[in-house]
């Protein structure tokens, strides 16, 4: 073989074997552009970014579609709906006749008879969502969209009820330990996902008009709280915050207590409405907008 042969085939080898490194480069984490590597976004000292891309892809998204004035529903998400509440209180029955005796048997019987009785909270929501949407759609020039946290129970409720009155809803679904699906009635370019419970809290509150609080555990009342300390201190505009069933809600905080010890001032009671129909919960509102 001629030298010139030689030196060819080595350039030739070269130049595979650099091909075969510059894709080994390219497949390198480092090689990732940085918006698209998981990893990279994903580390301690990029929570900032995080946080800011959460707030700005909902936002822009509402601002794209117009969505200025919402209605928030918070409450629980366990709550059943009046048909899934009948069907379980239909088998817990039949179970629990046919070993009458059997403890196990009669406590789920219990639990039955007690979501049947707390799906009327469900039906308020949805009646609620409905009579918002009602008025939203035959005045356009007041609308206001129901948001709710995207999943179900109370949450549900809201959507349902926004949806079968023929509107549109917003779910703030949060990522959870146990899986937490968005449930079906959410307007599917209104359905976003939250990490951080801080940004979803200012995506419910920044165009909210209103807020009604169902009963819930400790997310609703953490997220009802919150609201009231922005209000308080002047953090947020003030709006109606209505709070459905007073026997509940006065059977578990004790609002005047507060005032006699002075950790709040009587004034800021003001701050809440107590209501026990979705009808008197929306002429709440438009009582305070004077619609």
């Amino acid at each position: 073989m001629s030298d010139s042969n030689l030196l060819h085939q080595r350039h030739l080898i070269s130049a595979s074997e650099a091909d075969q490194h510059s894709q080994g480069l390219q497949a390198h984490p480092s090689y990732r552009l940085a918006f698209s590597d998981k990893d990279f976004l994903m580390q301690d000292e990029l929570r900032h970014v995080r946080l800011q891309l959460e707030y700005l892809k909902p936002q822009l998204v509402l601002e794209q579609h117009q969505v200025q004035a919402t209605l928030v529903v918070f409450g629980s998400a366990r709550f059943l709906s009046p048909e899934q509440a009948a069907e379980k209180l239909k088998l817990a029955q039949a179970s629990q006749a046919a070993d009458p005796t059997n403890s196990e048997r009669l406590r789920q019987l219990r639990l039955a008879e007690r979501d049947m009785k707390n799906s009327g909270y469900y039906e308020a929501a949805r009646r609620f969502a409905q009579l918002v949407t009602e008025h939203s759609r035959q005045q356009p020039e007041n609308a206001v969209m129901i948001i709710s946290g995207g999943g179900p129970g109370v949450m549900e409720a809201a959507n349902r009820g926004a949806y079968e009155a023929g509107g549109q809803s917003i779910g703030l679904n949060i990522v959870l330990p146990h899986e937490q699906r968005p449930n079906p009635f959410i307007t599917p370019e209104f359905c976003f996902q939250f990490h951080y419970f801080a940004i979803r809290k200012m995506h419910f509150l920044q165009r909210a008009r209103a807020l009604v609080a169902f009963p819930g555990g400790f997310g609703t009342l953490d997220e009802l709280f919150e609201t009231l300390t922005l209000l308080q201190t002047g953090k947020a505009r003030q709006v109606p915050v209505i709070l459905y069933d007073r026997a509940f809600w006065t059977r578990l905080i004790n609002f005047d207590l507060l005032v006699e010890e002075g950790l709040i001032k009587a004034e800021d009671l003001q701050l809440i409405q107590f209501v026990d129909s979705p009808e008197q919960a929306w002429q709440a509102i438009c009582g305070c907008y004077q619609l």
